[in-house]
């Protein structure tokens, strides 16, 4: 391959990469700040980066090679895609078991604290023999 066409496959990932790199920075100030509407945003769009990256850097790689800069900074940025993912798994595990706690579901007991039967039967009353 020649050094024109290295530097115009270069040229050509140069700006979806940017754009991955643009979506992960606002993504964690996003999340930083804990703004659910610009987390929204910023997700949506750095899905839509992502998937435009990785068309074009597959293109490239079946037409030549990819440039080992970008190819580690593609990587770098699937690591930081997989970091936020990670920490915003913890903050959802977190806020999960905080409502648990806040707003405890049905009982799962035989019985409440009256001693009365708690279970309900398919038809809405007690089951008669």
């Amino acid at each position: 391959m020649t050094a024109t066409a290295v530097n115009t496959t270069a040229v050509d990932l140069e700006q979806p990469l940017q754009d991955v790199e643009s979506c992960l920075n606002l993504l964690g100030e996003a999340l930083h700040r804990r703004d659910s509407a610009a987390i929204e945003l910023h997700a949506a769009s750095l899905h839509l980066a992502l998937a435009q990256a990785i068309e074009q850097f597959t293109a490239a790689a079946r037409n030549g090679t990819v440039p080992a800069s970008l190819r580690t900074r593609l990587m770098q940025a699937g690591g930081r895609v997989a970091a936020q993912r990670e920490s915003l798994a913890r903050a959802t595990a977190a806020l999960d078991r905080a409502i648990d706690v806040l707003m405890p579901g049905e009982p799962t007991g035989l019985y409440g604290a009256s001693g009365k039967n708690e279970r309900k039967s398919a038809f809405g009353g007690s089951i008669q023999a």
